[in-house]
């Protein structure tokens, strides 16, 4: 559970969190964070390791987790702002494990209470109430989806991730899919329990989603085995704008002009991450949603 600033959210994840963690080996790793996330972690008797904001990256600290706890079979992964909907939610998705060929699995993200239609919308297409189980001989049908995985709620088989390489050291986002894809290469399933379910959604204003696309863009470009293994994103792109304006037509037609604007500024951004090589160092940083990968 990487952390950072939690916030006023932080006391209620911790009040449903823990209780639904009982006899897990719960591991907070702190960036450290200027306000009370770590004290609070530790009040309620968690497991802290703390480490300077400068080195958090997002696959290495997960990677840093995976070789802390080397008396774990499965490792859970949440994030500060992923709430838990019932106190099963947990063993419910580590349950999945129970199928021995299965290396990675996540749960079902549900739409906070405050999400706007957009950000609802996002969470039902990406995380629908079906179960699946997928593997290598998917990817013809499902593409890039077939690695798809999301660290906000996700477990994985220790032992298979790190000996199928872990989590990459040094990338601007979606270590998750890299995991995924990785265990799918050494012949592992994936499996998504979308009985195993967590409160989590984005309100993203237009410009947040722009910097998020060009982060994507730049993470397909640095990682081009990705896209030639599995396919590219453009196809799946098209399916949830057509997705996302039906949704809207019929729950909040409203909302249908900015989501076109959005539409534009996701496609610019991410046209723009996939040439950040021929960019200055300080227009990506201008660009990205996580500027401090950039150095």
């Amino acid at each position: 559970m990487p952390t950072l600033n939690a916030g006023a959210l932080w006391n209620e994840w911790l009040t449903r969190t823990v209780p639904a963690a009982a006899g897990f080996r719960i591991l907070v790793v702190d960036s450290s964070s200027d306000d009370a996330t770590a004290d609070a972690a530790k009040d309620a008797g968690l497991e802290v390791l703390s480490i300077p904001r400068s080195t958090f990256n997002h696959g290495a600290t997960r990677q840093r987790a995976l070789h802390h706890l080397n008396d774990c079979d499965i490792v859970l992964f949440l994030t500060q702002d992923a709430l838990v909907t019932d106190v099963d939610s947990l063993r419910k998705l580590v349950s999945v494990f129970e199928n021995p060929a299965i290396g990675a699995a996540f749960g079902r993200q549900l739409p906070h209470r405050n999400a706007n239609p957009i950000a609802s919308h996002a969470r039902l297409f990406n995380y629908p109430a079906t179960s699946r189980v997928v593997d290598q001989t998917d990817i013809p049908r499902l593409g890039i989806k077939t690695a798809f995985l999301s660290n906000s709620f996700a477990a994985y088989r220790r032992q298979a991730l790190l000996d199928a390489g872990g989590f990459p050291d040094n990338v601007i986002l979606s270590e998750d899919m890299m995991a995924g894809a990785r265990l799918l290469e050494r012949g592992w399933k994936l499996a998504y329990n979308g009985e195993a379910c967590v409160y989590h959604s984005h309100n993203y204003l237009v410009r947040e989603e722009f910097k998020r696309y060009f982060d994507i863009g730049a993470f397909h470009t640095q990682q081009t085995w990705l896209l030639k293994w599995l396919g590219n994103a453009e196809g799946e792109g098209m399916r949830f704008v057509c997705s996302e304006a039906h949704y809207l037509l019929h729950h909040a037609p409203l909302a249908i002009p900015g989501a076109l604007l959005r539409t534009f500024a996701k496609y610019l951004g991410y046209r723009l991450g996939r040439h950040e090589t021929q960019l200055p160092l300080w227009l990506k940083k201008k660009l990205s949603m996580h500027s401090r990968f950039w150095h």
